[in-house]
């Protein structure tokens, strides 16, 4: 039973993740989906990335933008799942204030940056659609080091304040954090000090960064749906748009989640708080998944390459020693 607040101001030293609340009946069969939804994303990102690095003809913008988006990926879903199955499986859900900080600090940092791999990526298949002439000579090795570059940069720049902004913070409430991860909200939302300055600061973040983002892709693919449409051949049409299919996929997969869980999240006291916590979990679960499987079975290349691999793998086994 969670104990009652009180106003002694105290130094946090741990938190205790209490997993989501109000399903502890389904525990067993959450964990082994969080479970399976994890060993997908490891395999399918390292494989993903390990493809891309090692094929040399892989080596084009785009698929340097998918190697990106497979490395945020990786380093999101490695920041959550595990302490995640941690408190499912063995009820270790003591995690220390410095520890909680900094996976608070990945989690959000991975998902800014991944919004920002995602324009990047919008604006890839906008200058090799809408002037394709120019492609190589825009979007060069040295361009891409540095959109990189700025992805990292912006993402840190944004994400570091909140570390300070939660220091701050004097806590005089309990240190049991309903949550299934160290989220930057759910940490100063047990405090006892006026929070407005961490709420509008967020509220900033997914206006003026994620938001800002959103519209810029929506309006990178309204000059490219433009474009494919004055193309005069059919055939030029389906096959511009089949580049596309797969980065349009990714982004819904990525904003969808998020608009939900943020929806929930500002509606929490009329939605039910595990729901609100099951909805949190699906950015950092569903994406990193499925974005290795779309770009894997909608992407010609990548897929024979991964048939390659499959190939070369189930031809050695079956040679015998």
């Amino acid at each position: 039973m969670m104990p009652a607040y009180n106003h002694t101001v105290f130094d946090p030293v741990t938190y205790i993740l209490t997993g989501i609340l109000g399903t502890e009946e389904s525990h067993v069969w959450i964990s082994i989906s969080f479970f399976l939804m994890y060993v997908a994303s490891l395999f399918g990102n390292s494989l993903l990335l390990f493809i891309i690095l090692t094929e040399q003809s892989l080596h084009e913008p785009m698929y340097v933008f998918v190697s990106m988006l497979a490395t945020v990926d990786l380093l999101l879903s490695t920041t959550t799942v595990p302490k995640m199955l941690a408190v499912f499986w063995f009820r270790a859900g003591e995690i220390s204030f410095a520890a909680c900080l900094t996976q608070m600090f990945f989690i959000h940092f991975s998902f800014l940056a991944e919004s920002s791999i995602l324009l990047a990526m919008a604006f890839d298949r906008y200058v090799a659609i809408c002037d394709p002439l120019r492609y190589t000579i825009i979007l060069t090795k040295s361009v891409i080091r540095k959109m990189w570059l700025a992805v990292v940069t912006r993402s840190f720049c944004i994400i570091f304040p909140l570390i300070f902004l939660v220091k701050q913070l004097n806590f005089c409430r309990t240190n049991l954090l309903p949550h299934n991860y160290c989220d930057y909200m759910a940490i100063a939302r047990l405090a006892c000090d006026d929070i407005t300055v961490h709420v509008w600061y967020g509220v900033a973040v997914a206006i003026l960064v994620i938001g800002l983002d959103a519209v810029l892709i929506a309006v990178s693919y309204g000059l490219i749906l433009r474009a494919v449409f004055r193309l005069p051949s059919k055939d030029a049409r389906l096959k511009a748009l089949h580049t596309c299919g797969s980065h349009v996929c990714v982004i819904l997969m990525f904003y969808v989640p998020s608009f939900f869980s943020n929806f929930a999240h500002q509606f929490g006291n009329i939605i039910p708080g595990y729901i609100v916590n099951l909805l949190a979990n699906l950015y950092v679960l569903i994406p990193p998944m499925l974005n290795p499987i779309v770009y894997g079975v909608t992407t010609k290349e990548i897929l024979k390459r991964v048939i390659n691999v499959f190939y070369r793998c189930c031809s050695r086994s079956l040679v015998p020693s």
